[in-house]
């Protein structure tokens, strides 16, 4: 890793913090609030790119680890980590991760900027959201007690929210990558 590479993990786990600070938003035709938070392992992965988002969600973990509230609602602390949603939070450096490689595998510069969008949204959904929930709903079965179909019905009530999230990033990262590209290539 270069001095570039770990600024830019430092500045996008500054980021998803930033992102904990929003305030939860509602909206009519969705029944739970939206966190902007989880939307940082989307614009991570498809920002940087896979090893570089992974990272700057672990740098997250450690803060979170040790106690300082960086989390949405000011939360922090061990107890957070083996609480209901550890799982997620773990779960965000592996989903950067796999949302960067979708995205440095399917995003090229010589691509149509069509193709980026498709690859970009592509790559938020399979990694943002798809694995985040194929890690985080498992914990929380586990954690709750819950059936794991109940808790995995439960949490579908949170995907218009991040499909949403999804098309955000989309238009964040196609944004950055068409201005400043830092995505890194991958064949």
């Amino acid at each position: 890793m270069n001095t570039r590479d770990l600024v830019l993990v430092a500045l996008f786990t500054a980021i998803i913090v930033v992102l904990g600070l929003v305030p939860p938003i509602t909206l009519g035709f969705i029944p739970v609030p939206i966190t902007a938070q989880s939307m940082g392992v989307m614009l991570a992965g498809c920002i940087i790119g896979a090893k570089r988002g992974a990272l700057a969600f672990l740098l997250l973990v450690l803060l979170v680890a040790i106690g300082l509230p960086v989390l949405s609602g000011g939360r922090g602390g061990l107890a957070v980590l083996a609480g209901p949603s550890g799982g997620f939070i773990f779960g965000w450096a592996v989903a950067a991760f796999v949302t960067g490689l979708i995205a440095e595998r399917f995003v090229k510069p010589a691509t149509s900027e069509a193709r980026q969008f498709a690859g970009f949204f592509l790559a938020s959904v399979l990694g943002g959201i798809v694995v985040l929930y194929g890690i985080g709903v498992p914990w929380l079965s586990a954690v709750t007690g819950t059936p794991l179909a109940a808790a995995t019905t439960g949490s579908l009530v949170f995907i218009p929210g991040d499909l949403l999230k999804a098309a955000i990033a989309t238009l964040a990262a196609r944004a950055v990558y068409a201005g400043y590209p830092l995505l890194p290539a991958r064949v």
